[in-house]
């Protein structure tokens, strides 16, 4: 390790890579205070730890320096995997949580002297996005890199793992029970040049990463000085098209339904139905929005040759990892 036991707080420590990153934390000997906002659903989350405290909280936009001032004071390094895929009703919306979550978090940090703060982000956001969530998550990624405190911002691809979100969805797919029922949805985009009058449309290829190899990837930023700086992406080593993806799930899963088929749906159709919906307040009635229409028709992959030589980090394949997991499902 490049540095010795750390005092690291952790927001969204009870979400899905939250709480992977505690347990990693705990697992390498350092001190993790978890920013929970309910207590009660951190005993179940989270374990007992002697080096694990729990602190109830929620950072909050417009919080001044002092707003989570116990819970940072004294601390090493902060980590924030708080984020959202898709916004929903009482204010949970892209720019209150990946900004303004981010922004009290930052003002935290450097209120209470916090020296690392790593951010996880999302892999291919930037400037000129044109999706409100990868928009967000790159002006969160600006007010960290512009903080003045020494910082990672880890990209990592999509994340599974068996308390994923990701995951629950596509084993309600494999086996029956979530919409469509009848068969495993996925976007599609246009093969260029469209060719009329029967265009032909491919699935993206994502190359999945389990979350214990993300929570890994934050211990090992927090610990070795020369990733602070860094932006380094995370990708699993298998690429993996949709449809490949699903297959594998339905024939690992528990109760799968090995006659259901994979059915590829035009993202740009998905995502303008999104938008209509939305216009007319029916935001929720459907199962996406606009921005993951769009989001999963583009390639999730990338090298993982500066993540190898900073963090030292060998990603397991999707397939030896979930086929783990999938049969407990």
């Amino acid at each position: 390790m490049g540095d010795s036991q750390l005092t690291v707080c952790v927001a969204g420590a009870t979400g899905f890579v939250g709480r992977h990153v505690v347990r990693a934390l705990l697992e390498r000997g350092h001190s993790v205070r978890a920013l929970v906002r309910d207590p009660s659903k951190a005993s179940a989350a989270l374990p007992e730890h002697e080096r694990l405290t729990i602190h109830r909280g929620e950072p909050a936009p417009h919080d001044g320096p002092d707003g989570l001032r116990e819970w940072a004071e004294r601390a090493d390094a902060m980590v924030n995997t708080i984020g959202i895929i898709r916004e929903a009703p009482g204010g949970q919306t892209f720019a209150r949580v990946h900004v303004g979550v981010t922004r009290a978090l930052v003002r935290a940090a450097k209120g209470a002297g916090v020296g690392h703060f790593v951010q996880v982000s999302a892999l291919g956001v930037h400037d000129e996005a044109d999706t409100a969530y990868a928009r967000s998550k790159f002006e969160g990624e600006t007010l960290v890199r512009n903080s003045g405190l020494a910082w990672t911002i880890l990209r990592p691809s999509l994340i599974h793992g068996p308390d994923g979100e990701f995951m629950q969805l596509a084993k309600g797919w494999a086996t029956g029970r979530a919409a469509p029922f009848v068969f495993m949805p996925y976007f599609t985009r246009p093969v260029e040049p469209l060719k009329f009058p029967v265009p032909k449309f491919e699935s993206a290829v994502v190359a999945p990463i389990s979350v214990d190899d993300v929570a890994l990837a934050v211990a090992r930023s927090l610990e070795r000085r020369e990733c602070r700086g860094e932006v380094l992406h995370l990708c699993g080593p298998e690429p993996l098209t949709w449809p490949e993806l699903l297959e594998f799930v339905r024939d690992n899963v528990t109760n799968g339904k090995k006659e259901l088929k994979t059915l590829g749906l035009p993202g740009a159709v998905a995502a303008m139905k999104a938008r209509a919906a939305r216009a007319v307040g029916l935001r929720d009635a459907l199962p996406f929005d606009e921005g993951m229409a769009t989001n999963a028709t583009r390639d999730s992959v990338c090298s993982m040759d500066k993540a190898a030589e900073f963090l030292g980090l060998e990603p397991v394949g999707f397939r030896a990892t979930a086929s783990g997991y999938l049969a407990r499902l």
